[in-house]
């Protein structure tokens, strides 16, 4: 089932660039770049169990690397924004070091914290040679390239959707392969798999770091895809919007993370809709709804719900990194 999912859900994004206007088609393409910064997130917190609220300082971190060497250094931006993943991944693996000695609640308030510094760095008088200040950067997005029919919002809607593909196909190797059972190992049982020989440090600081890299591959993106990069776009409400997105969708699932995109996206346009004058409270209470109708995301609770109307309830359960 999981296959016809994934194969249907390619097909219909696929389809959305030559039926939707273009302004439709770039919430669209936003929806993918959240999904690509909340893969890292469904590897951090739902494989490795820490928990992170600060993804918004890699996210800035990825966007500013490609703002730079893009506009300092005249890069192209299809090569610059590899270097936004390198970048998120390096503070991602420097962060995550000294988080280890965190607890749970520790951790979530040093994330906080980071979340809160980089925006304030970014802009901070000794930077703002480099980083614009409170102005930002203006980027210069490229067109189609070989002189393709297509609109510059299509062109970069197929180009996320790659990104976003490979991003998947990569983490979902790493959910599955050795390093993530590792980390299960360490999320579940810490104290048996230290006596199996697995590295704490080493594992779980390399989680940090591939989402912290997939996070600043998602900044560098979202970047281009604005033509502006500025501090204050990347504050603690990036980083909740994304952490709500992975728990919304399915934490600990890879297709999760695409309905989580789709829900930082447009949850609120939906609240928008129900009352304008209120649809910050109308927002909350959807999100509550959200979660008391399907407690474990969306995806693992429209999963259950397919089972029971198939009748196949003795079926053995989805794996959760599907």
């Amino acid at each position: 089932m999981v296959r016809v999912q994934t194969a249907l859900g390619l097909l219909i994004a696929l389809t959305l660039p030559f039926v939707l206007e273009d302004y439709d088609l770039y919430r669209f393409t936003d929806a993918i770049v959240f999904a690509i910064a909340i893969l890292g997130l469904n590897l951090l917190t739902g494989v490795s169990g820490q928990f992170s609220i600060g993804h918004s300082a890699f996210f800035a971190i990825g966007a500013y690397t490609v703002a730079m060497l893009t506009t300092e250094w005249g890069m192209s931006p299809y090569l610059a924004l590899p270097f936004g993943a390198v970048s998120g991944f390096v503070f991602g693996f420097l962060f995550g070091w000294p988080a280890l000695r965190f607890s749970t609640v520790h951790l979530a308030l040093a994330t906080w914290g980071l979340a809160l510094v980089v925006p304030r760095i970014l802009k901070a008088p000794p930077f703002d040679a480099f980083t614009g200040g409170v102005q930002g950067i203006y980027l210069d997005r490229p067109g189609p390239p070989f002189g393709l029919p297509l609109s510059d919002d299509q062109w970069w809607y197929l180009v996320s959707l790659l990104i976003v593909v490979l991003s998947a196909f990569l983490i979902g190797n790493l959910m599955q392969g050795r390093i993530g059972r590792a980390l299960r190992a360490l999320r579940d049982h810490p104290d048996a798999a230290k006596t199996m020989g697995i590295n704490v440090a080493l594992f779980r600081t390399t989680a940090f770091g591939v989402s912290g890299a997939a996070a600043g591959l998602a900044g560098g993106l979202a970047g281009l895809l604005a033509d502006f990069v500025a501090p204050d776009t990347y504050t603690i409400f990036l980083g909740i919007a994304l952490l709500i997105g992975a728990v919304a969708g399915g934490i600990d699932t890879l297709r999760g993370a695409f309905v989580g995109g789709l829900i930082v996206e447009f949850l609120p346009d939906a609240a928008g809709i129900i009352s304008k004058t209120v649809s910050f409270p109308v927002y909350g209470l959807l999100l509550i709804a959200l979660v008391m109708l399907m407690p474990h995301g969306v995806v693992p609770g429209l999963d259950r719900l397919w089972q029971r109307l198939s009748g196949d309830r003795g079926r053995r359960p989805l794996p959760p990194h599907s």
